[in-house]
């Protein structure tokens, strides 16, 4: 079984998360089980109304929504694979109830494959590291069903043992090419995850993200608490490239 994509990215760092974060991260292909994540966001979705309409026009992409609403009920599923190129994934579905209809948000997080330069493409590169090894993974996050949107995910672990991550340098995948956003034109993705020991009876998940344009501001929020369980797969499926028919993009993408 090969290494969880987060240990890979965040090498000894990875050790600084709060132990019940660090069983969160550690689903790693070939497991035969999956991650099912149901809470409520505080608040979900984009709070600027003149923004909307143009979030709708994209909403069919699955990865950004008109919405907005609070107290809203989520469900979010992790699935570690390895992709169709051989590399080391984390594919997340979350599905968010908003009244009268319900969203969904996906996206895959890649070990990118120049992070494994000995044989790319083959899933070396979700192998362990040597023992004291310094080398880290890159990570790609792919967003959206057709996965035409990839930005760099770079993760760290506070003082207090959150998982703190931000996406940038984005990348735009149309037909044959791939255009990167200037940083005028580029949004952010700033997340932080944590255990919260003193909510609810047994503690439960808290996450938080931000997605802000410099010169926008806020395009979208979603805030909230979940409990977290493990599933095995229906007939104890366990191939390290098995991901649910369900939970696979429309296309796949290997450029990053």
């Amino acid at each position: 079984m090969t290494v969880p994509i987060y240990k890979q990215a965040m090498g000894a760092q990875f050790t600084r998360l709060q132990p019940e974060l660090q069983d969160y991260f550690s689903l790693a292909p070939g497991s035969g089980t999956y991650g099912v994540g149901e809470g409520t966001f505080d608040v979900v979705g984009c709070r600027q109304s003149w923004l909307r309409p143009l979030l709708r026009l994209t909403a069919g992409e699955q990865a950004f929504f008109p919405e907005y609403g609070e107290r809203v009920p989520f469900r979010i599923e992790n699935h570690a694979h390895l992709d169709p190129f051989g590399r080391s994934s984390l594919t997340a579905r979350r599905e968010i109830f908003f009244p009268g209809s319900t969203r969904i948000f996906q996206d895959t997080t890649s070990v990118a494959e120049d992070a494994g330069a000995e044989n790319p493409g083959t899933g070396r590169a979700a192998e362990a590291a040597p023992a004291g090894s310094n080398s880290q993974a890159r990570l790609v996050d792919y967003v959206g069903k057709y996965r035409r949107l990839v930005t760099e995910l770079n993760l760290s672990a506070t003082p207090v043992g959150r998982l703190r991550g931000v996406s940038e340098a984005s990348r735009l995948f149309l037909g044959p090419l791939r255009l990167p956003l200037p940083a005028a034109l580029d949004a952010k993705a700033y997340a932080e995850q944590w255990w919260d020991a003193a909510d609810g009876d047994h503690g439960r998940h808290r996450i938080q993200v931000k997605v802000i344009q410099p010169q926008i501001g806020l395009v979208l929020v979603y805030a909230g608490s979940f409990d977290y369980r493990l599933e095995p797969y229906p007939g104890g499926r366990s191939t390290p490239g098995f991901l649910p028919p369900y939970a696979a993009p429309h296309r796949w993408e290997r450029r990053s």
